[in-house]
């Protein structure tokens, strides 16, 4: 199996969404269609520090790595924050999330970036697997308060 990773264009919005759905299931995630709507503009628009990379199998997308650069205050360059990884689940274990992780770190090194970070679900196991042959998992905790907008 062929794996291209590439910037998404807008075409690939059909695709995207139909994934970006099962993404939201997965972690049983309700967000509306405004904010994806928002979300897929912000990914299409190169000044947003939002972006996504694309796994394309067999001409189709079947996976994205939706991540945000920022600046941090433990060191001089930016970081990637992947904050969304998904495979099309016919055809997870044959390499598409580490090909879309790869692009990524590649992507961090060739532009100086001093880090690639992420979180999954602790109960993830099937991610797991794929995230702890990369590294250990660093042992913070997360907390998150959701504030009304």
């Amino acid at each position: 199996m062929s794996v291209e990773i590439r910037n998404p264009s807008e075409a690939d919005e059909a695709p995207w969404r139909r994934y970006w759905a099962a993404y939201l299931t997965f972690y049983k995630a309700d967000v509306s269609e405004e904010v994806t709507a928002h979300t897929w503009a912000r990914i299409l628009d190169p000044n947003s520090p939002v972006n996504a990379r694309l796994a394309i199998v067999d001409g189709q997308v079947a996976g994205f790595a939706i991540h945000l650069i920022h600046e941090t205050t433990w060191e001089m360059t930016p970081t990637c924050y992947l904050e969304d990884l998904f495979v099309d689940e016919t055809i997870r274990g044959k390499g598409i999330g580490r090909a879309l992780i790869d692009d990524l770190l590649t992507i961090c090194q060739t532009n100086g970036w001093c880090r690639l970070y992420w979180h999954t679900a602790n109960d993830n196991a099937q991610a797991r697997k794929l995230y702890d042959s990369y590294c250990d998992a660093n042992g913070f905790v997360c907390y998150q308060i959701e504030l009304e907008t």
